[in-house]
């Protein structure tokens, strides 16, 4: 099943059910007007909302109150989660990592193999697929980061790991946009992060596991982050190598001592491999590979008027959550 959010209805935005090769749609307010009235009864609604999914593929009718199917225009849009409770964000890929360490001369504390590093990210609103990136001053160091994240339903402190898997409800795309270069500052206080890490955008539909079909398996997504910097190839990195922690792993690890409410976001952080020859997802990784090879970075921070696109195709090249595509622009 896939979902989306139109932008219509209020900051919430309108929950749509999406055909698998993401050219029709149907309204679902006829079950839950918003993705998050939906998960907040997920067990009820994901049923019905499945079964409108299933006559949307075979081309029927749609069975929640005669909604009419229409094409899907992505520039339509909003987040499929508009806004939400919670987003918090891993960092699974421990190749970035210590490239990242081993570039300014730091050693890679042991804990870092057994214990996740994640924060607090913004959640109060989320770009939609084609909104654009904000900023105020290019100096800031503007970066994308392309991941993979989760939405999980209710999640009860103390979740084992085991348990946690079960509680993955829906898998999409983030751009976890970072200024990089008010990072140090922040970093400094001993305190997070929290200038630096402004809102992010999400994939034009949200899918449920079994859309991936074998790609999906042991709480990873086995398929490629392609992204492209002002159409020029950047990167192919394999989300399921070198993830340290899978989903539920990383489920578990923010559930450790306080529930996670229906509707929380949990990301990856971004992909990347010891097998630099994929390129990266963020321009701070490509950076830092280019300063252990040539003694300095030489690839810019995103400038006003670049533009970004983020995908993933299944193993037939069909995309499955859409692309996130996106211009930098000055704010205001």
């Amino acid at each position: 099943m896939k979902l989306a959010s139109l932008k219509e209805g209020g900051r919430d935005g309108t929950l749509i059910v999406v055909c698998r090769d993401l050219t029709r749609a149907v309204r679902a307010t006829g079950i839950a007007p918003t993705l998050q009235a939906a998960l907040d009864e997920w067990q009820d609604v994901a049923p019905r909302l499945n079964a409108v999914y299933e006559h949307l593929q075979a081309g029927a009718a749609a069975p929640n109150g005669g909604a009419t199917v229409f094409d899907l225009d992505v520039t339509a849009l909003a987040a499929p989660l508009p806004r939400a409770y919670e987003f918090v964000d891993g960092s699974a890929y421990l190749p970035h990592v210590e490239r990242v360490r081993r570039a300014r001369g730091a050693e890679m504390p042991p804990s870092f193999y057994t214990d996740p590093l994640m924060y607090q990210a913004t959640s109060a609103g989320f770009y939609g697929p084609r909104d654009p990136v904000l900023a105020a001053s290019e100096d800031w160091g503007i970066d994308l980061e392309a991941e993979v994240v989760v939405i999980t339903d209710d999640v009860p402190m103390g979740v084992s790991v085991a348990d946690a898997a079960a509680h993955i409800q829906l898998i999409g795309l983030v751009n976890d946009v970072s200024l990089r270069n008010l990072i140090p500052a922040e970093l400094a206080k001993g305190f997070g992060f929290l200038q630096s890490k402004p809102r992010s955008a999400l994939s034009p539909v949200f899918v449920t596991p079994d859309e991936p079909g074998e790609a999906w398996r042991g709480g990873k997504l086995h398929l490629s982050m392609r992204t492209r910097i002002n159409g020029v190839w950047f990167g192919a990195t394999e989300c399921g190598e070198d993830m340290q922690f899978d989903f539920a792993q990383l489920i578990a690890h923010a559930a450790r001592t306080r529930p996670l409410a229906a509707g929380t976001l949990v990301g990856s952080g971004t992909i990347a491999n010891r097998d630099t020859a994929r390129g990266a997802s963020c321009i701070a990784e490509q950076r830092t590979v280019e300063t252990l090879r040539d003694g300095k970075p030489s690839t810019p921070f995103l400038k006003f008027g670049d533009t970004l696109r983020i995908e993933v195709l299944d193993a037939a090249g069909h995309s499955i959550f859409g692309a996130i595509e996106q211009t930098v622009a000055r704010v205001g």
